[in-house]
């Protein structure tokens, strides 16, 4: 909440979000959809306008890439007209060294520019991964497994802004095969807010608390996001797209739909059907049981991040802070001498 004598002070204007969305054709307009709603719900007052841009080294089929053309900004437009925000999605890989990805460079470029002249840049997932890697120098490391389902988190950092009113222990989807420590984002310096005992660091930020925002979990999933992987891994067993079944998506089933599904295993071992494509996953009787434990708290966190934001930016949106704000501790979380 801003101080009276703020509020007097603050301009009333709109705000400039980019989204540097890098996921393959299949997610490109779900991400689209995902962000956007959660930046729009998140704030009732303010007046958005996001800019979704993507990196061109990234290869596209025609209608991805004519879904682009017809829809994005690029980053040399990015660049000239300013934002006051960023949001970097995560993009799929294809080798254990991120550094050979063809996103690589042209990441770092984006990332490099936004430090300089956006007020705050968040970054999803993959995004974390190559940011703590080239920016860090902190290297992620494979689980051996996937982690995969909606695990309990824990505010570990109550003072800090992006948490504020936010539920102290709360809930956030994890999809990945990779982790970043507590140890890593604390031994570069970096602040960790909330994690878990299972999943590990979910939200943390820059060493100056709000530069740069990291997420290690999916808080814009939709609630069947997890239960759409789910049956793709399923199809693609059955295909013959991967050797093992999938397990079940933890923390995310009713114990009766966790039954269905397990039958539905069943069924397609017994039967032999792999390489047909097998009985389909049930899903009409799936999805009406799922719930959605964290949407609202991502709303909040969101909220909390577009609200500083709109108090710390500049009117002009090449200039990342208004006159007086230390880019070095723009929230002012210092102890004062």
């Amino acid at each position: 909440m801003l101080a009276r004598d703020a509020a007097l002070e603050q301009d009333i204007r709109e705000l400039h979000v980019g989204l540097l969305n890098m996921m393959p054709d299949a997610a490109l307009a779900a991400t689209e959809r995902q962000f956007f709603r959660l930046i729009g719900e998140s704030n009732a007052i303010a007046q958005f306008y996001v800019h979704p841009f993507t990196l061109r080294e990234l290869k596209r089929s025609a209608e991805g890439q004519a879904h682009v053309d017809r829809y994005y900004e690029t980053f040399d437009q990015i660049r000239e007209r300013g934002l006051d925000a960023l949001i970097i999605t995560g993009a799929n890989v294809t080798q254990p060294d991120l550094s050979k990805e063809p996103f690589w460079k042209p990441l770092d470029e984006v990332v490099d520019w936004a430090f300089e002249n956006v007020t705050s840049t968040l970054c999803s997932c993959l995004a974390t991964h190559a940011v703590m890697e080239f920016r860090y120098g902190q290297k992620r490391r494979h689980m051996g497994f996937k982690r995969w389902g909606v695990y309990p988190h824990r505010v570990i950092d109550r003072r800090h802004p992006l948490v504020a009113d936010v539920n102290t222990r709360f809930d956030v989807p994890h999809s990945r095969f990779n982790d970043i420590s507590r140890q890593q984002f604390e031994s570069a310096g970096l602040r960790v807010l909330v994690e878990s005992e299972v999943a590990g660091v979910h939200l943390a930020t820059s060493e100056d608390g709000f530069r740069i925002v990291f997420f290690q979990g999916h808080p814009e999933y939709d609630t069947v996001s997890l239960f759409k992987e789910y049956k793709r891994e399923v199809m693609r067993f059955a295909h013959r797209e991967r050797s093992d079944y999938p397990p079940l998506v933890e923390n995310y089933f009713s114990d009766k739909s966790q039954a269905i599904l397990l039958e539905h295993r069943d069924r397609m071992l017994v039967a032999g059907t792999r390489g047909d494509g097998g009985p389909e996953v049930p899903e009409s009787m799936i999805v009406p049981a799922l719930d959605n434990t964290w949407h609202d708290t991502a709303e909040a966190v969101i909220d909390n991040w577009i609200g500083k934001v709109y108090q710390l930016t500049d009117l002009d949106r090449k200039r990342p802070f208004k006159y007086g704000i230390d880019p070095s501790d723009p929230l002012g979380l210092r102890p004062r001498t």
